[in-house]
């Protein structure tokens, strides 16, 4: 079983930078798919970029070019960062990962990942 655990949330105005954090119990490298999603005050959970083991990287479209997805390899951290923040931005944010030997399925679809950390909330303003 994989513990993940998020941090680095908090609130920020519009416009600034926030970096998330998660770390794994596992050792990132042999993860061949994680990710980020958000949940949004009443709205559903949805995808926000995933990377697989060879760094191939896929955004959603109202993030891509603002924030960027990227493994420590030498650790166990997955790391969001997020720049040109936007009030729609405002959300709790959750790490998540597919079970090891599972690659990424070229989408961000929620119901593919099997292991979820607690969240943390980013609040833009």
């Amino acid at each position: 079983h994989v513990q993940l655990v998020e941090s680095g949330g908090g609130s920020v105005q519009a416009g600034g930078s926030l970096t998330l954090s998660c770390e794994s119990s596992k050792y990132t490298g042999s993860m061949n798919c994680m990710g980020w999603f958000r949940q949004a005050p009443g709205k559903t959970r949805v995808g926000v970029a995933t990377i697989d083991e060879d760094g191939v990287t896929i955004y959603a479209p109202s993030v891509k070019g603002r924030f960027a997805i990227s493994m420590d390899n030498r650790g166990n951290i997955l790391y969001l960062e997020m720049n040109t923040l936007k009030p729609e931005d405002t959300a709790m944010y959750y790490c998540a990962a597919r079970r090891s030997g599972v690659h990424c399925s070229g989408g961000l679809i929620e119901a593919e990942f099997d292991y979820w950390g607690q969240g943390t909330q980013v609040t833009v303003s």
